[in-house]
């Protein structure tokens, strides 16, 4: 799994429902923001041989695209962009990073102004079923790992294995300073923490698919863990099912 290769997502996926399910196996992590679901998710796939799907990607690249072509969410302008817009897959290794008209944005994608969009570009119904039948295509040519905050409850309702990440909001925010090499003074935790308060109000209220855990999943507090504890305690679950 070390060759490049993009394949197409386009009007062909319509419909396309859950039929990745049928021939291949998914795991859903679901979570707040910086819950660590993003890195466990890339590790649990090379563990598996599975391929790794960050639906946030989606919805960030999406909020990119609007961003940089100056269209403003939820006007007839963007809806009839969004109709035409071509977004690919390219897989690298255990991963698929999403390119827009032939471009990756890359770093951009995690630049503060699209972070600020995103939580409402994700909340329109034609980007989610845009993104939806874009991570069922992706489950219908691989075996995935998928992390998002829907991903369970309605991505993917018949996963293999569900697991929910949480973490207290103060480790959260250590987490998210600490990935972006950011001062970790008392005052920046403060608004950390704020910023990610605010995105979990946005994320668990909104009107469609909002964050909850899914009924059968399995929840782990990873507050006092480290990456590799949480990595082996989804590993474990996989092995229990038999996945992989």
């Amino acid at each position: 799994m070390t060759d490049s290769k993009a394949f197409s997502l386009g009007s062909n996926v319509s419909g396309l429902g859950q039929k990745g399910l049928d021939h291949n196996q998914v795991i859903a992590i679901d979570g707040p923001a910086a819950s660590g679901k993003s890195t466990a998710a890339q590790r649990v796939a090379v563990s598996l041989n599975f391929v790794h799907v960050n639906s946030g990607l989606f919805f960030r690249t999406i909020t990119w695209w609007a961003l940089k072509n100056g269209l403003s969410e939820a006007t007839d302008a963007f809806l009839e962009a969004l109709g035409d817009l071509d977004i690919n897959l390219e897989r690298f290794q255990s991963d698929l990073n999403v390119v827009v008209d032939n471009v990756a944005p890359g770093e951009a994608l995690h630049g503060p102004t699209v972070t600020e969009q995103v939580s409402a570009i994700a909340q329109l119904p034609a980007v989610r079923s845009m993104v939806l039948e874009r991570l069922h295509y992706a489950s219908s040519q691989f075996d995935i790992v998928c992390d998002g905050r829907d991903i369970g409850t309605t991505v993917f309702r018949q996963a293999n294995l569900k697991v929910y990440l949480i973490a207290d909001v103060l480790e959260r925010a250590r987490r998210r300073l600490a990935e972006g090499k950011h001062d970790m003074s008392e005052e920046s935790l403060k608004r950390e923490q704020a910023r990610l308060n605010a995105r979990d109000r946005a994320d668990t209220s909104r009107v469609h698919s909002p964050l909850r855990k899914a009924k059968d999943a399995i929840e782990i507090d990873t507050t006092r863990m480290n990456l590799d504890e949480v990595v082996e305690v989804i590993l474990s679950l996989a092995r229990e099912r038999k996945l992989g």
